[in-house]
């Protein structure tokens, strides 16, 4: 089964999403940061090289939040989602997105979201209730 992986950065009622660039299979999409775990690697290690790659920020991987598992024109695929520590600002060396913003849980709920990531949201909604 593929694994990619959604970085989730939560600060002061805010997560951090991105905006795709216009190209691509989820072009113009919102979504929380992340990609895939090539093989060989662990899922904390994509996550240091997809900010590395995509923001040129790094990043510490925390604690799993949650999985999920879809099927989509790859196959069966797991996502797994993140805490990620060490972003206090808005990274600016974008390379997969257009623009980054904070947004609240009702405001990403009512964006063109990625549709495995908004999978994570009911998740995401229970965890920040119960923070």
């Amino acid at each position: 089964m593929k694994e990619s992986i959604a970085g989730i950065i939560y600060r002061n009622g805010l997560f951090l999403i991105g905006h795709r660039l216009d190209s691509g299979e989820m072009a113009n999409r919102w979504e929380f940061p992340g990609g895939k775990v090539d093989p060989g690697e662990t899922p904390e290690q994509a996550i240091v090289r997809e900010f590395r790659e995509e923001m040129s920020v790094d990043v510490k991987p925390g604690a799993l939040l949650t999985s999920v598992e879809f099927s989509n024109k790859h196959g069966p695929s797991r996502l797994l989602a993140y805490l990620i520590e060490g972003i206090e600002a808005l990274p600016t060396a974008l390379t997969e997105h257009s623009e980054l913003k904070w947004a609240t849980m009702a405001q990403i709920e009512n964006l063109d979201f990625v549709d495995s990531d908004r999978l994570l949201l009911p998740f995401l909604k229970d965890w920040v209730a119960n923070a």
